[in-house]
């Protein structure tokens, strides 16, 4: 198994604070090593990280890597020795590899000196604020028994003065669950944070939280699906309440736990480490330079993070080969056996690693907030499932209509976002007149259902995306283009490839401000002195200018995208872009691929169970595949269907009608949902479908692949049935009921 290279690291700057938190993991559980470190990381030490992460940047070829100052309190070390750490770190880089540094304190000493000197370097800030005053203070005093509680909120209103806006990463939260949940949410977002990060006391099975200390007696044991009818979950309950209240406030900052849950639960990846099953990419140095995993682990025992190695010996692959890290990168495999059969494992992941250590069984256990965790997600998926019948499962047009639908709230809701942007104001007001125009509405719908187009909308309307880029102009320049219209759309754009949706790409010197002019004849792209002119009936030029190649099929035009970034969303590696003669040889292995599956079942692209792509994708194979690969189809790209590049006759046939009816699932989960998000149903609905396609695709050519696809389909069906009636929604069960149908005219 190839894991993950690292690509965070904790800096333990200062071993010491100023405050005196009695639920601090560092101080006040198992492990006390921090007594023997020194007071404070000396620049050698400093100088040899950067050494060592540079080398392990290149060497893995890294186009980004994080660096988190953190303690104890890191700006204890003072103005000067931060300034000087930063500049070290910094330089140490290669040119190739961005530096996101950040910085994770408690406020107190952030003051006018050290925001100058985060500026400077482009020091990202993290702050701790566990809510109210009486909530922050019920844990969060200094040594000398005072509130902390004004000091952190003066720290985040400077944090907030225009020219620190941009260094906030926003709140972190250790939720108790004797505060008023409502109280603290209010409190934290009344200070607007870009985000707010609520996690959970640490705490194992031999310390156990509040709460919780009876339940924790009875051991890891106890606990796995079905348990939580019988437990109390306090934490569960604190955060369902705080989930409600951000329900309320329409989501208006975000909350990465929340987050989490709700992308897992829909499919998406992990978004802390708290959470899901996303392998660990961090390490942690110490102040005497060596190398730990994970400094939460000191809540289990005396010693549980040491690797033994230091920076001053060791390199970042020999940390990464520590079998400590590897625990943490292998996913399913690395959970406990309960955790493995739990229906929210996708989600839940086990929960912290951290808090799965019970003696005997080391970390081979559910968390000890096993049952809340349990609780919580599934309170999350029950509030966000949409149960009503969607007439979209019985009528394709409005099915069609519908994704046209949704991308166009998504650009609305981004234009609204940031409608104080000149720039992105602009590009609306020109989409608007565009598709007010019956003549040229046409080419803006063409343009908006680009499958790619929804994960590009998505990834900006998203926190963390650049502010000052304009993700609405390409759209705007290439429904002109399409249109003919006389008109100028000018961006920011980096790089040297600019992408137009449905289009294809221009491959320009450098990055910077790009200005394109369409018309009646075709359009002129200019940036950095050079022009790019292309014309609606040239012959396809190799370069600057890229078009997307496309084939003629029975469903209509199919485009060949290899170039979108937005195709980084089917969570499979895609495949640098094609020469054009390799582009040429792929369409015409596909184009065949198509013909045969028209011959093999006539019409079948008419069928209400399918949903033709209009966007085919070449992907890599997976390493080591046995040839059991199949379509790959997202609801961030509905239209789009991602195939192996390498895949060619019967193979790319018979994907291909897997890819059509599973094109249509994802539709239909673009705008509703089938069943309880998360539910084991959606894949027995992927499963049911791929089986019906099997069958469909073999009939009357090869008895047993047929029989097969037949038994594999009615184990599907059965499993559905065997689900709670609660699992399904009233769109689900009509979908059910269709495929049923489906099946028992394959058995006639």
């Amino acid at each position: 198994m190839i894991y993950p290279a690292l690509r965070q690291v904790i800096v333990k700057i200062h071993s010491r604070c100023d405050l005196a938190c009695d639920h601090c993991y560092m101080y006040q559980h198992a492990d006390q090593s921090w007594v023997t470190r020194p007071r404070v990381m000396a620049e050698e030490t400093v100088r040899q990280i950067g050494q060592r992460l540079s080398a392990y940047a290149v060497s893995h070829s890294l186009d980004s890597v994080s660096v988190i100052l953190h303690g104890g309190e890191p700006l204890l070390v003072g103005p000067r020795r931060m300034h000087t750490l930063c500049e070290e770190i910094r330089s140490a880089m290669p040119p190739d590899t961005t530096l996101d540094l950040r910085v994770h304190t408690n406020g107190t000493q952030l003051g006018p000196e050290f925001l100058r000197i985060f500026r400077e370097h482009g020091v990202r800030v993290g702050l701790s604020l566990d809510g109210d005053r009486t909530a922050n203070d019920r844990h969060r005093l200094d040594h000398r028994g005072r509130s902390s509680y004004d000091r952190a909120v003066r720290a985040v209103r400077r944090l907030h003065l225009p020219e620190n806006r941009h260094l906030d990463l926003g709140l972190l939260c250790t939720l108790d669950v004797t505060n008023d949940p409502v109280a603290v949410h209010n409190a934290l977002t009344d200070l607007d944070p870009p985000r707010i990060d609520y996690l959970l006391p640490h705490a194992t099975w031999d310390s156990p939280p509040d709460g919780l200390k009876e339940r924790a007696m009875q051991g890891p044991g106890g606990v796995g699906p079905g348990s939580e009818t019988e437990r109390p979950t306090p934490y569960a309950d604190w955060l369902l309440a705080v989930f409600d209240r951000w329900e309320e406030q329409g989501r208006h900052t975000p909350v990465r736990t929340f987050e989490s849950v709700l992308s897992t639960l829909r499919g998406g990846p992990s978004l802390t480490e708290a959470l899901g099953l996303a392998p660990t990419d961090l390490v942690v140095v110490e102040t005497d330079g060596t190398f730990e995993q994970v400094d939460s682990l000191k809540v289990a025992y005396p010693g549980a993070p040491e690797t033994g190695l230091d920076v001053f010996h060791n390199s970042f692959e020999d940390v990464a080969a520590h079998p400590g890290l590897i625990a943490r990168q292998r996913g399913r495999d690395g959970i406990s056996e309960t955790c493995r059969q739990c229906p929210v494992v996708e989600s839940c992941g086990g929960g912290l690693y951290s808090h799965r250590y019970a003696p005997g069984s080391g970390f081979d256990n559910p968390s000890v907030y096993c049952t809340d965790l349990r609780v919580f997600i599934d309170g999350v998926a029950e509030r966000i499932t949409r149960r009503e019948l969607c007439p979209a499962v019985t009528d394709r047009d409005e099915l069609r209509y519908q994704q046209t639908e949704v991308n166009r709230s998504l650009a609305a809701l981004l234009h609204d976002q940031r409608k104080d942007d000149p720039a992105v104001a602009k590009s609306w007001r020109f989409l608007v007149e565009l598709d007010r125009d019956p003549e040229t509405a046409t080419s803006v719908d063409t343009v908006l259902t680009h499958p790619f187009v929804r994960h590009s909308l998505l990834r900006a309307k998203g926190a963390g995306a650049p502010v000052d880029a304009d993700p609405l102009a390409p759209l705007a320049a290439a429904a002109a283009i399409r249109a003919g219209v006389n008109a100028t759309v000018t961006w920011e754009s980096d790089g040297p490839e600019v992408h137009l949706p449905s289009l294809g790409t221009l491959l320009l010197p450098v990055a910077g401000r790009i200005q394109l002019t369409s018309g009646p004849s075709g359009f002129t792209a200019s940036r950095g002195g050079t022009t790019v002119r292309v014309g609606q009936d040239d012959p396809v030029p190799a370069d600057p200018w890229r078009p997307l190649a496309s084939m003629a099929t029975s469903a209509g035009t199919v485009l060949l995208d290899d170039a979108d970034p937005g195709r980084d969303c089917f969570h499979t590696r895609v495949v640098p872009p094609f020469t054009a003669s390799d582009i040429q040889l792929l369409l015409k292995r596909w184009q065949m691929a198509w013909s045969d599956l028209d011959d093999r079942i006539p019409g079948w692209h008419r069928a209400a169970s399918v949903l033709p792509p209009t966007v085919l994708t070449p992907l890599a194979r997976p390493t080591g595949s046995d040839g059991a690969v199949n379509a790959v189809v997202v609801a961030q790209a509905v239209g789009a269907v991602g195939l192996p590049s390498d895949c060619e006759g019967i193979e790319a046939s018979r994907l291909l009608l897997r890819g059509a009816r599973r094109t249509r699932l994802a539709a239909l989960g673009a705008i509703t949902d089938l069943c309880v998000a998360g539910s084991r149903a959606e894949n027995l609905f992927d499963s049911l479908s791929d089986a019906l396609a099997d069958g469909a695709f073999w009939r009357g050519h090869a008895d047993e692949p047929y029989q097969r696809a037949l038994a594999t389909a009615d184990r599907a069906q059965r499993r559905l049935a065997e689900l709670p009636d609660r699992q399904l929604t009233a769109t689900g069960k009509v979908l059910l009921r269709q495929l049923r149908r489906e099946q028992d005219l394959h058995e006639q």
